[in-house]
């Protein structure tokens, strides 16, 4: 029997999708060459950490299943509270209520190259997907709390349909009229917060890439605005930009 290199298995077991590690691990069980059975070692383990992911994002439901009834549940996060520099970003998702889109978790726990890959796959597998963001300016007018909410409340209201009931990462937003339930480290519990929260970071921090193209002295594509040492440096050499928040700065310059 004319076997296939180790090298051609090692290629194709890279091109597996993880629904089919099964076919994979059966097809080469009892070939008993030492570099073969370490591939189907390697296909077990991802399996092994495929169904892991899978009862975990089922936890991750938790909050849907209870709130079932209501027809649109909308996760609802923001991003960029924090930063000397740029706007407060709010994402609104409504996912499917049968969604199984595996990894999505609170950004921040999430590497960029998976960020940017779940934006990709939410976008495409959302019901309805609304971002409002508020300047730097309006920051500085009416503080980062309301502006967030303001950011928040237009999120929720380009959805179409409309949510009815929406889940949130902490807080109640004033000034909508829909059932809300507030809850404490949403992005990490709720799939449609995480969801959110996921949309909020990639938009902001695209615009923050963009933003460091032209003005490249205050690093802004590695810090997305945040208060390191090299843009608190840069910031007290080169002054504020009009993206900085003059509230937030005041100590620096």
């Amino acid at each position: 029997m004319n076997l296939m290199k180790i090298a051609e298995i090692r290629e194709e077991l890279k091109q597996t999708p993880d629904c089919a590690l099964d076919g994979f691990i059966w097809k080469y069980a009892a070939d008993d060459r030492s570099g073969v059975q370490m591939l189907v070692a390697q296909a077990k383990k991802r399996q092994e950490k495929l169904e892991a992911e899978l009862v975990r994002i089922e936890q991750l439901k938790k909050y849907e299943r209870r709130y079932a009834d209501y027809e649109y549940i909308c996760g609802i996060d923001e991003v960029g509270r924090g930063p000397l520099a740029g706007p407060v970003t709010a994402a609104a998702v409504i996912l499917p209520k049968d969604c199984s889109i595996l990894y999505i978790n609170d950004s921040k726990k999430l590497s960029t190259k998976k960020r940017e890959e779940l934006y990709e796959i939410i976008m495409e597998q959302a019901i309805s997907v609304g971002i409002g963001m508020r300047s730097p300016q309006r920051i500085d007018e009416i503080n980062i709390l309301h502006a967030t909410y303001e950011a928040m409340r237009d999120a929720v209201e380009m959805l179409e349909p409309q949510p009815t009931l929406l889940l949130n990462d902490a807080v109640t937003i004033p000034g909508l009229n829909i059932d809300q339930v507030p809850i404490i480290h949403g992005d990490a519990e709720s799939i449609s917060i995480g969801a959110a929260s996921i949309i909020a970071k990639v938009t902001r921090d695209r615009l923050m890439t963009e933003y460091d193209a032209l003005m490249p002295e205050y690093g802004f594509a590695s810090n997305k605005g945040y208060g390191s040492a090299a843009h608190i440096n840069a910031l007290k050499t080169y002054g504020p930009t009009p993206i900085h928040r003059r509230t937030f700065i005041e100590k620096f310059i």
